[in-house]
Formats: structure tokens, sequence, C-alpha cells
């Protein structure tokens, strides 16, 4: 919301919004673009000359200021619809989604596309350090492509299908399909049918490309109806990911496209799954057409994402970083990535649940698991 906030403003909108408790990096952001932030919900919020309310999905009836939204009869929006229709008709849609790394490999795309010389317009879930002097959450390009963070999650109190359904899909990528956002999905199955209905967007000119290290994301395979690329680890990918090294917060990888050797890539990013969202990010420069060594030489300049393994200080020695990761899987990944820079070091793992589905006993024995991987555990 704050991202579409700011790229409102930028197509020379007036823009205001009301949340409450804003913290960063968020509220930061929101400052820096000059938006007005309004605490709380009130009916006074929304008086005045109002031409659209942009309702976000965490806003629901009783909310005091959506039902002053109701009783005036102002015109009001989702946000995916709002992006659809003031972005997406005229541009070249390439959605970003998955259960994990949505963020960070819309970041890398959009970043790899920028430094190619493609322009693009980005979307992005967080702050992505690569864009503005303190880094933001979006980018405005003259280009034809827009990258977009195609988030699974619903998209209003009105409109309980998922977000990407609505971002109009020249390119889809999908990262991996797991259980998550127990609050909104009845269980794995109803995940799996949002991902089957975005695939089935994609024009037949388009191009679909699914994580075969995933077995829910490579099963959509038959669902295709566009052009079909695939990448991960697996021997079978179309673009894959060999030779994994670490050392001093670097990974280098070899890149395979078919039987096609493109060289050593290195990101200052940690763990396998940043691998493979740098593949895809790849994948998806090469399709537009852009050259294999800016595409190279980009992913190595990507400063990453704030709060995706963000190192946020070093005190005698030991070294903290915030992470995002509320997901078993994420939690597993993010401390086997940290294992791997850093051999015998102690890992303490400091979580504090706070999604709908980390906050619910569906995932109690797989955090037990994931959480094996740190030498302490504290929870929050």
């Amino acid at each position: 919301m704050a991202t579409l906030a700011a790229l409102l403003k930028h197509r020379g909108f007036d823009v205001s919004g009301s949340d409450e408790h804003v913290y960063p990096p968020m509220s930061d952001f929101l400052a820096a673009e000059g938006i007005t932030v309004l605490e709380g919900y009130t009916p006074e919020h929304v008086r005045g000359a109002i031409d659209l309310v942009v309702v976000g999905n965490a806003i629901s009836r009783g909310n005091a200021e959506l039902e002053a939204v109701l009783d005036r009869n102002l015109r009001y929006a989702s946000l995916p619809e709002v992006i659809r229709d003031t972005w997406l008709w005229e541009a070249q849609s390439i959605v970003i989604a998955g259960t994990h790394g949505k963020t960070t490999t819309t970041a890398l795309a959009g970043w790899l596309l920028t430094s190619a010389g493609a322009d693009p317009t980005v979307l992005v879930g967080g702050i992505a350090r690569n864009f503005g002097s303190g880094g933001a959450s979006y980018r405005v390009g003259k280009g034809q492509a827009f990258v977009i963070e195609g988030d699974e999650y619903d998209s209003a109190y009105f409109d309980k299908t998922a977000k990407f359904l609505k971002y109009l899909p020249d390119i889809a990528v999908i990262n991996n399909i797991e259980f998550d956002h127990a609050d909104i999905y009845a269980d794995l199955d109803a995940v799996r049918v949002a991902f089957r209905r975005l695939v089935n967007l994609v024009p037949r000119s388009g191009l679909t490309l699914l994580g075969t290290d995933s077995p829910d994301a490579a099963a959509l395979a038959p669902l295709v109806r566009s052009r079909l690329q695939t990448f991960g680890f697996r021997p079978d990918a179309g673009w894959r990911a060999a030779d994994v090294t670490t050392s001093a917060g670097h990974t280098d990888f070899r890149v395979w496209q078919g039987g096609r050797d493109l060289g050593v890539f290195s990101m200052p990013l940690l763990g396998d799954h940043n691998v493979r969202n740098a593949l895809a990010a790849i994948a998806i420069g090469a399709d537009l057409g852009l050259a294999i060594e800016a595409l190279r030489s980009g992913l190595a300049a990507f400063n990453g994402v704030k709060r995706r393994l963000e190192i946020v200080g070093e005190v005698r020695g030991v070294t903290v970083y915030d992470d995002f990761a509320h997901h078993p899987t994420a939690v597993e990944e993010t401390l086997r990535a940290v294992r791997r820079s850093a051999p015998g070091r102690r890992i303490w793992a400091i979580f504090e649940p706070r999604s709908a589905s980390s906050c619910r006993r569906v995932f109690q024995d797989d955090f037990a698991r994931a959480f094996a991987g740190a030498d302490q555990v504290v929870l929050a």
C-alpha cells in the first residue's frame, strides 16, 4: 500500500493514507516520499473531495473509516485493481509469484533489467537497496516492462481471490508452492488452485517460469498454455545452477541453460534459495533479449533487500542479521545459509511469530524441525 501510494503520487495524484502503528522501514519510506500518514481510522479522514479510496486487505467491515466510505458512496477499489487499471493494461507485465522469495526475486529482476538497460517500472513488497539513494520499494521507468511482486494473499474484504490474478501476466514466475496464509486458505489444495488460475492467465506468446525444485510448482507444467521454461538445481531444469560456493558474504554459482554453460555468476547474497531467485531473474532478462554479460555484472552489483538476511551490525565478534522469514521452510533455508557462510560459529535464532500462519498450530512441528539448524532459539 505504501508503494502504491508513492507510485500514484509520482503520477501526479494527491495521496494520503490511514494506518495504525506504522513502523520502519515503511514509515521512513513514506516520510521520504512526502506522503501524509493519518494515525488510526476515523470518519474524519474521508471528508472533503476524494476521488478514490484504495482499501487494503487488512481492512474489514466494522472499520470506522471504511464504514464512512460506504456511507458516502465514495468510489473504492482494491490495491491490485488500481495497479492493473493504472499501469498494467499498457505494460509488459512480469509477475513474480511463489510462497517464498517473491520480494527478493522481484528486486533482483527489476535491478537486472535496469542495469542491462531495459528501464523497467518495478513494484516490490520491500525496500530494495539498488533503487533510490537509501533504497526504495518502487522504480518508475520508461520501458515497456513492469516487474511486480505477485502476492497470493487476498485482495480486499470484498474480493478474497489472490492479488496476482489481477496482474495480467505476460511473464509469470512461480518459484515454489507450499501451504501458507492459514487465515484465508483452508489447505494446500486451495493454494494450488490459486496458482493454477495464475498460470491460466499467461497468453500463448508469453512465458511461464516454474521452479522445478518445488514439486507443486513443477506439477503446473501440463497446465501451461504459454511458452514454458524451468529453473532450479534439478538436472532436468532448463536454467540450472551448479557448483555453488560461499565465501565472505558472497555466493558464486555456475549457470547452465540446457546444455550451454553460461559461466559463473556472483552475488552478495547467501543461500540456495537466493541462487534459485537469481536464476529466475537471469531467465527473465535473457528472454527479453538482454546480454548475458550485462546480467552477470548486474547480479554482482545487487545490494539486496532490507530485512532479507540484512546485516544490521557487528559487535564484539557477533554478527547480527535481520530477516523476514516467517514460514518454516524460509526459516530453515535462512539458517542453512548462515551456517554455510559461518561454519563453526554459534547461531542464535530469535524469532517473533507475527504472521497469521506462524501464530497457529498448523506449523508447530515444522517450526521445531526448522529451528534445529540453530544452536540456541529464542521465541518472543
